[in-house]
């Protein structure tokens, strides 16, 4: 049963925090795969082929008022705090964009439809990349959860330079706070101009 109804207002402390399995330790230093993602904006992206800073944020799946998550979600370590997490990164986009960071999504295992009505019910200012097929999810090795039989990712940030993994935030706990530590690791860590 969900305890916490709200998508936004979330008592952490009542959320099991997710452990660090190790899951994705391979990333920092590797190439993001040269998959094309449709995004929320009607455009294709592929990460790989991004010129300068990218932020990434993967999360398992945003709710839609209205629509019960799946039974149990609030006790799945790390599945709950799709949408905080996808509002700090919109409340901290400026600041992302001025620490160098050239462009920032998120993504996700849902499809483009259900991430279209996320993107412009919480005003993101960026779009959402779907990797329904879980071609990404594969190619990059990301670690994942299931829950009523969906493959979802696991929540993680990380940052790349012309497509290669810098950075990498996982697991990520509280949700809400990745925006920040994805900013302060921005602003210690300028890239030098090649």
């Amino acid at each position: 049963m969900n305890n916490q109804a709200n998508l936004q207002a979330v008592d952490w402390s009542q959320i099991p925090a997710p452990l660090d399995d190790g899951a994705m330790t391979h990333l920092p230093g590797a190439m993001l795969p040269n998959v094309m993602l449709p995004a929320s904006d009607g455009t294709v992206v592929t990460l790989a082929s991004l010129p300068g800073r990218t932020v990434l944020y993967g999360y398992p799946m945003t709710g839609q008022p209205g629509v019960a998550l799946p039974d149990g979600w609030d006790g799945v370590p790390g599945a709950r705090g799709c949408t905080p997490q996808s509002c700090a990164f919109r409340d901290h986009h400026a600041e992302l964009r001025a620490a160098g960071a050239h462009h920032v999504y998120g993504i996700s295992t849902q499809d483009t439809g259900y991430q279209r009505e996320a993107a412009e019910r919480l005003h993101l200012p960026f779009a959402l990349l779907s990797d329904a097929d879980l071609v990404f999810t594969s190619a990059a090795r990301l670690a994942t959860l299931v829950v009523d039989a969906k493959t979802l990712m696991k929540r993680f940030a990380l940052i790349a330079d012309d497509g290669r993994v810098t950075a990498l935030f996982y697991p990520v706990f509280p949700p809400d706070r990745n925006a920040g530590d994805v900013l302060a690791w921005l602003l210690a860590n300028p890239k030098v101009p090649s």
